[in-house]
């Protein structure tokens, strides 16, 4: 077996929550669970019980209990759980009212923002109010389009009291694919910032809010808040309101938590819409929530005095899974801005700043402060840091080297990985296990996973499908426009009947029980771990005069992963270096930065399916050293010999 980069002491053991959790399951069901994994074995061969004593450990708050923990495990989609219970999800949040603190907000180029739990239900009770009495009720949809602050959580947690579904996206998302996203669920309140800064530069994103305001027909209100200045002019913002203003003027409000089922909507979530609109995940109040704390709780060890920060936005599952944390009553760290401005120091000495605990992050930024040589455990005093969790992409072992390395030899490095569709993870780190490189610790509690060979055999040692053969809660409930659940059969069903097929390429260690991410084995684009769809880029390649057809694919490139785009020029034109311009500044204005691609490269042709569907799974299997299995399937299947010439090149 190979050698553990860290080890817990006996000390972090005795500690853990998932110790104590241990010695709660054997206690109450006569058991002698000893390791990590005895826990896991029996948490997915007794999925019912081990959900159970979840709900009890992590204390979720209902007004009415649960008839049973799932109605019958063998349906799978649709499997329901906890019926019977009443819930809210924003009193499971807000059980804390005291005067520690709930956030530490840190714009890049702002001062320093705080608030205790008690002013947080404050704010809540009076955005609540103010939402309920502009008609917002039970299964209505508030959105956000809004950068990582303070008020965007406010607004998340003012609409889940009242039973109001919650979806959002981050303002450095260009107008049309945040119209594309927000505007299939029919919101009926918006709330929206002035701007965001971003490397030191002010962004001014009203004219944005006012077009996907415009585009947006079903939105009777919108909330603006004033961010980069004082109460700017909205009055191009259609129904638009100063968020100061909107918010009741009373203090000391006591909120009516709406009871509702534990499958009620709570979150919808975005697909990367690799074939057409992105595509509309709806998740359910007790699923999310339960799942969230079982991951803080069990898998981060997350306490009541702990200070955690991720590096996230609202467009990423991320945010949500950061927010959950309220449920402990730790306090949380929002951070808005380049996370390496001014300089690669800057995350580092917030966390020595501000006494941060728990850090996350992405591969991508880890593999850039690793080729900047950045060295934070000699520059800052890291010592309040005891974990640093990262997902988005796989991490090389060189990645978690580095972490031990250059930043500090004694933390519980956790990486994890799952993904938007379940809201959580199906891989996740353990505080009572050994860290090796280039391996997340376990499978997730609960998450009964394996690796599938072509044949639909699990296989060890050796890179296989991710698969899931088990429900667990915080599946969707369905897609939203999917009324016979075709889409969402066909999302993850359609290749293992009864089995979750999740689009990663993993092996599972027989030795550690660790298991290893090597990248999506569909065409979904993954840039420093953000999720992307290829139509979102289509879209915008459709616009432009010069480009007859496109192909945008992932290539695994210096532990990240990189967008190659092919284009097909029309008659007349060549690829120059102003064209090339061109396409880079339209797609970063018109969809995001992330959309931006690495390489440019002109292709003779474009692959296409026999039922004329772009062949971007086989492009991506030839670009990442990989078979093609399915030449047949193509109208042109001498259109490939092209791509595995200029495969050797990218390589």
């Amino acid at each position: 077996m190979r050698k553990p980069l860290w080890t817990p002491s006996d000390e972090r053991r005795r500690n853990a929550n998932i110790t104590r959790f241990m010695e709660q399951v054997n206690a109450r069901r006569k058991l002698n669970l000893a390791s990590y994994a005895d826990l896991y074995d029996w948490s997915v061969n007794r999925i019912p019980d081990f959900w159970a004593e979840v709900w009890d450990f992590v204390d979720i708050q209902a007004s009415q209990p649960y008839e049973t923990v799932v109605e019958d495990l063998s349906v799978f989609p649709g499997a329901r759980w906890f019926p019977g219970a009443r819930l809210n999800f924003a009193e499971n949040l807000l059980r804390y009212r005291d005067e520690q603190l709930a956030f530490i907000f840190k714009g890049e180029t702002q001062t320093t923002k705080r608030m205790t739990y008690a002013e947080l239900y404050d704010t809540v009770a009076r955005l609540a109010r103010s939402l309920r009495e502009a008609g917002v009720g039970v299964g209505d949809r508030v959105v956000g389009y809004m950068p990582n602050m303070i008020e965007t959580v406010v607004c998340m947690l003012a609409a889940a009291s009242i039973g109001a579904t919650w979806s959002s996206c981050a303002t450095d998302i260009g107008p049309a694919a945040a119209i594309e996203r927000l505007g299939q669920v029919e919101p009926k309140v918006m709330i929206t910032a002035d701007g965001y800064f971003y490397k030191g530069k002010v962004f001014d994103t009203l004219e944005h809010a006012a077009e996907v305001a415009r585009g947006i027909p079903s939105l009777q209100k919108v909330i603006v808040v004033s961010y980069t200045r004082e109460r700017p002019d909205i009055s191009q913002i259609p129904n638009a309101a100063h968020y100061e203003d909107f918010l009741a003027k009373e203090n000391n409000l006591t909120i009516a938590f709406e009871q509702l089922p534990f499958d009620h909507p709570q979150y919808i979530m975005f697909s990367s819409g690799t074939t057409g609109k992105p595509k509309c995940l709806v998740q359910g109040a007790g699923g999310v929530l339960i799942n969230h704390l079982k991951e803080l709780v069990l898998h981060t060890d997350l306490k009541r005095s702990d200070r955690i920060f991720y590096i996230t936005s609202c467009s990423w599952m991320m945010w949500n899974w950061l927010i959950s944390s309220l449920a402990v009553g730790a306090t949380i760290v929002l951070y808005d801005g380049n996370p390496n401005y001014p300089d690669p120091g800057a995350m580092w000495k917030l966390i020595q700043d501000e006494q941060i605990t728990i850090f996350g992050c992405s591969a991508s930024y880890l593999h850039f402060l690793k080729k900047e040589g950045v060295s934070p455990g000699r520059d800052y005093d890291l010592s309040s840091l005891r974990e640093i969790s990262q997902t988005g992409s796989a991490l090389s072992a060189e990645g978690f080297e580095y972490v031990y390395s250059h930043i500090k030899p004694d933390l519980h490095f956790n990486s994890i990985s799952g993904g938007t569709d379940i809201n959580g993870c199906f891989a996740a780190g353990s505080p009572i296990l050994p860290v090796y490189a280039g391996e997340l610790q376990s499978p997730a509690l609960g998450m009964k996973i394996k690796a599938y060979d072509e044949k639909g055999k699990p296989v060890y040692d050796e890179q296989g499908e991710l698969v899931c053969e088990a429900p667990s809660p915080s599946m969707p409930l369905y897609f939203w426009n999917d009324p016979d659940g075709s889409k969402y059969h066909k999302a993850y069903f359609d290749v293992y009947p009864g089995v979750w097929r999740h689009g990663d390429y993993i092996l599972i260690h027989s030795d550690t029980g660790g298991v290893t991410f090597y990248g999506r084995s569909d065409a979904v684009l993954k840039p420093s771990g953000v999720r992307i769809g290829t139509a979102e880029i289509y879209a915008q390649m459709e616009k432009l005069p010069e480009i007859a057809d496109s192909l945008a694919i992932g290539q695994n490139y210096q532990d990240d992963q990189r967008i190659i785009l092919f284009v097909k020029l029309a008659p007349g034109f060549s690829l120059t270096d102003e064209l090339k311009e061109k396409i880079r500044r339209t797609l970063h204005e018109n969809a995001s930065p992330r959309h931006v691609p690495a390489v440019i490269l002109e292709a003779p042709e474009i692959p296409y399916t026999l039922n004329m569907k772009k062949v971007e799974s086989a492009v991506t299997n030839i670009l990442n050293g990989r078979a093609v299995t399915n030449r047949d399937a193509l109208i042109n299947p001498a259109a490939l010999d092209f791509y595995e010439k200029i495969a050797e090149q990218l390589r």
